[in-house]
């Protein structure tokens, strides 16, 4: 992809205009700002989680921080026009729209803020948008992360009650049921999704983390369905 390519090497740039700290944490106001209507599965509380592994994964991959903690403060912030179409509209697509606004104001590199939006369309990875920088690999991964282990458990039960959702059909093939439906159950999230996602993380660093992850969240679904079948 033209001028997508890092600046960074697992630090803060030099080489991204006259972005300051100030800046950075304006923006990252102007983003939170966004989330008056967020649905606590998809919240600010999320962003953050993000954000702090974007930092953690960036460094190890030696990404351009700047561009991630821009792009993870920015990423979901089209969420609430997705939840209000019950999944019709891509938050991703609506938050890339949103975020060039906010960058146009901020004195970063074209390049960069170029990279930032590919970051913020392609976290979802859905239709043609297959993240192709570092940094949307990096961002691709941290939000993953956050869908597994211990608080994707959590998150997918915290939507499921979000949308109406039941605890567990256990008379129907919850693979099949609609989503945003009374059966897109915690669940149906993860054999739908959830068991899925270690295998498509894009960093060596995010593989590692997601692969212990995976494993915990394994065990308990084996555990939740013994629990309901009343076997354990």
């Amino acid at each position: 992809m033209d001028d997508l390519n890092h600046t960074g090497h697992g630090t803060d740039s030099e080489s991204q205009g006259s972005v300051t700290a100030e800046l950075v944490a304006s923006m990252k106001n102007q983003a939170r700002r966004l989330f008056f209507e967020a649905a606590g599965s998809h919240d600010w509380d999320h962003t953050r989680r993000v954000a702090a592994l974007c930092e953690r994964i960036g460094r190890v991959e030696k990404a351009d921080l700047t561009v991630l903690r821009m792009a993870a403060y920015l990423h979901d912030i089209g969420r609430c026009h997705q939840d209000r179409s019950s999944g019709a509209q891509c938050h991703a697509q609506a938050g890339a729209h949103l975020a060039a606004a906010i960058l146009a104001k901020i004195p970063l590199l074209d390049s960069a803020k170029r990279n930032i939006i590919h970051c913020i369309r392609s976290h979802r990875f859905r239709e043609n948008h297959a993240p192709e920088t570092l940094e949307a690999k990096v961002l691709f991964d941290a939000d993953k992360l956050d869908a597994i282990g211990a608080v994707g458990v959590a998150r997918a039960y915290l939507f499921a009650g979000e949308v109406g959702a039941r605890l567990h059909n256990a008379a129907i093939d919850v693979t099949t049921a609609p989503a945003y439906s009374e059966n897109d159950t915690g669940y149906r999230e993860y054999l739908v999704k959830l068991r899925h996602i270690h295998s498509r993380m894009l960093t060596a660093e995010g593989r590692r983390l997601a692969a212990e992850r995976h494993a915990f969240m394994v065990d308990f679904f084996d555990r939740f369905l013994g629990e309901i079948d009343g076997r354990i």
